[in-house]
C-alpha cells in the first residue's frame, strides 16, 4: 500500500529550542524534532570540507565521517516519517560514509604502527615495519584521491541540494503532527532490543579468538548504531540515560580497538612475505589486546542480568518532562 504523504511542514514550526509540556500535553512533534536533527547533522558534515580536503589535520576526516554515520542514523530511526528526495535517501548518505571510512580507517592503522607499535620493537622488526608503513601510504594516498573525487563529484551537490531543500520546505511521509515524548519509548525499544539480543554477550574473554572477532566486531556496530540513535535523544532523560550512552561508548571504542588488531594482523599477513616472524610486534599486539579487553567480562555479565535489562526497560518508560534545545 502507498503511503499517504502529508503537506510539507511550515518554516515557521522550525525552533531553536522546545519545551516539553507535562505528559499528554508535550507540545515538540516528532515533525519538529526530525526536521532539526537532520538539519544538525546537515551542517556538522559541510563544516568539514575544506578542512577533509585540505588533508593536514584528520580530525576533519573523522568528523566528516562521524556526521555522515549520525546524519545516517537519524535517517534509519526517523524512516517511517521522512520523506526525502532520491539524492538524499540514507543509501546515499552511506556510500559517502564508506568513502570517508576507508581513507579513516588506513589513517588509524599507519598513526598505530608509526606512533605505538615502532617505538616498541627492535631495529630488525622496526625495517620490516617501515617497509609495511610505505605501501599504506600509497595506499592512504590513493583513498584520500577517492574522498576527493566524491566531495568534488555531482552527486554530493546533488545530496547537499536535495537535503538543503528538504530542510527549507520538510515533507514527511506519514503522520508527524504526534507528540514526541509519547512516542520516545517506541523509537528507543527496537534499539534496545537489537542490542540485549546480540549473540555477542556470550563470548566470554577465554573465548576471544579471530574465529570470535567478526561477532564481537557486529556487537561493535550495534553498540554505535543503538549509541548513534539513542544519543538524540539525551536531552529527554535523566543522568542515567546518559551514563547508559557513555558506557556503550566506552564499550565500542574498547571493541573498536580488538577490532583494528585483527585488521592489523591480517593487514600484515597481506602485506608481508609468508614465514615473516616479528615476535616483539606480536607480543606488543597481545599486550594491547589484553588491555582493551580488561573490563569485558564485568560488562558482559552485566549485560546478562535480568535485572539489569529490567533498568534498561524502565529506563527508557520514564523520560524528563524540561526545557531541551536540539
Amino acid at each position: 500500500m502507498a503511503k499517504t504523504k502529508t503537506p510539507p511542514m511550515p518554516k515557521k514550526t522550525l525552533k531553536k529550542s522546545f519545551e516539553i509540556e507535562p505528559i499528554g500535553r508535550r507540545s515538540l512533534t516528532i515533525g519538529e524534532f526530525v526536521s532539526v536533527v537532520i538539519d544538525k547533522q546537515y551542517q556538522h558534515i559541510i563544516a568539514q570540507e575544506r578542512g577533509v580536503l585540505a588533508d593536514k589535520d584528520p580530525e576533519y576526516l573523522h568528523q566528516m565521517r562521524v556526521g555522515s554515520r549520525r546524519l545516517s542514523a537519524a535517517l534509519q530511526v526517523f524512516s517511517h516519517a521522512v520523506a526525502l528526495p532520491k539524492a538524499t535517501q540514507e543509501k546515499h548518505v552511506r556510500s559517502l560514509t564508506k568513502t570517508l571510512g576507508a581513507l579513516r580507517d588506513l589513517d588509524v592503522q599507519i598513526a598505530s604502527l608509526r606512533e605505538d607499535y615502532c617505538p616498541r620493537v627492535n631495529s630488525s622488526e622496526r625495517k620490516i615495519l617501515d617497509k609495511v608503513l610505505e605501501s599504506l601510504d600509497k595506499q592512504r594516498e590513493r583513498a584520500f584521491a577517492e574522498v576527493e573525487s566524491i566531495l568534488n563529484h555531482p552527486s554530493y551537490e546533488k545530496l547537499k541540494s536535495a537535503c538543503k531543500s528538504w530542510l527549507e520546505n520538510p515533507r514527511f511521509s506519514s503522520p508527524v503532527h504526534f507528540y514526541l515524548g509519547l512516542l520516545l519509548p517506541d523509537l528507543l525499544s527496537p534499539l534496545l532490543s537489537a542490542l540485549l539480543l546480540h549473540p555477542g554477550w556470550s563470548i566470554a574473554i577465554v573465548k576471544t579468538s579471530e574465529a570470535n572477532s567478526e561477532v564481537l566486531h557486529d556487537l561493535r556496530k550495534t553498540c554505535k548504531y543503538v549509541r548513534y540513535q539513542a544519543e538524540f535523544f539525551t536531552d529527554f532523560y535523566d543522568t542515567a540515560f546518559k551514563g547508559w550512552i557513555d558506557e556503550l561508548k566506552e564499550l565500542q571504542d574498547s571493541l573498536g580497538k580488538v577490532q583494528d588488531m585483527y585488521v592489523l594482523q591480517a593487514l600484515l599477513l597481506r602485506e608481508l612475505p609468508e614465514g615473516t616472524e616479528l615476535p616483539e610486534l606480536q607480543r606488543a599486539i597481545q599486550d594491547n589486546l589484553l588491555g582493551a579487553m580488561v573490563n569485558w567480562e564485568p560488562v558482559r555479565q552485566k549485560y546478562l542480568n535480568a535485572d539489569f535489562h529490567y533498568q534498561l526497560h524502565q529506563m527508557i518508560l520514564e523520560p524528563l518532562m524540561k526545557q531541551i534545545s536540539p
